[in-house]
């Protein structure tokens, strides 16, 4: 089912794919991460002037990852503002998406933790590196097939 973003994008021969609606009737659509810096920069255009969250996650074991970006519409006078998730998906090889960050500065923390948890590199990102965890750190976390590094917490024995 195609909505009205959905629609507009493709009057304007703008290359996507409609992943229907949540729960809450908000329309998800598919990017390919080429394609995402330039469709970023449209729909700020258009007026989806506020990226209200940014995440990542592990598609599957040895699989894609995602970057996730909910986006509103804010309008003076409109009482539910339009919304819109887009979906950019990268190879876990070599797992870059152009960074949004110069569209929305609000990108600018919630990349860098998608960076550090899942290792997406966002390009052009102007301060890419690790925010929460140590910069000697081996590895991402929150990917599935994440091997945790063997060490032990010293504590007090009081």
């Amino acid at each position: 089912m195609q909505g009205r973003l959905s629609a507009w994008l493709v009057k304007h021969g703008l290359v996507h794919r409609s992943l229907g609606f949540d729960y809450q009737g908000i329309e998800t659509l598919q990017i390919k991460p080429e394609d995402w810096y330039s469709i970023a920069v449209i729909l700020y255009v258009y007026g989806y002037n506020y990226l209200r969250s940014q995440c990542a996650y592990d598609v599957a074991p040895g699989g894609l990852l995602a970057s996730v970006y909910h986006l509103t519409r804010i309008e003076c006078g409109v009482d539910q503002p339009e919304e819109v998730c887009i979906k950019v998906f990268a190879p876990r090889g070599n797992p870059r998406i152009p960074s949004v960050f110069w569209v929305w500065k609000s990108a600018d923390f919630q990349e860098r933790e998608s960076y550090d948890m899942l290792g997406i590199s966002y390009d052009n990102h102007p301060r890419l590196k690790r925010i929460l965890m140590p910069e000697s750190w081996i590895g991402w976390p929150l990917r599935k097939d994440y091997i945790a590094p063997n060490f032990y917490e010293i504590q007090d024995a009081h």
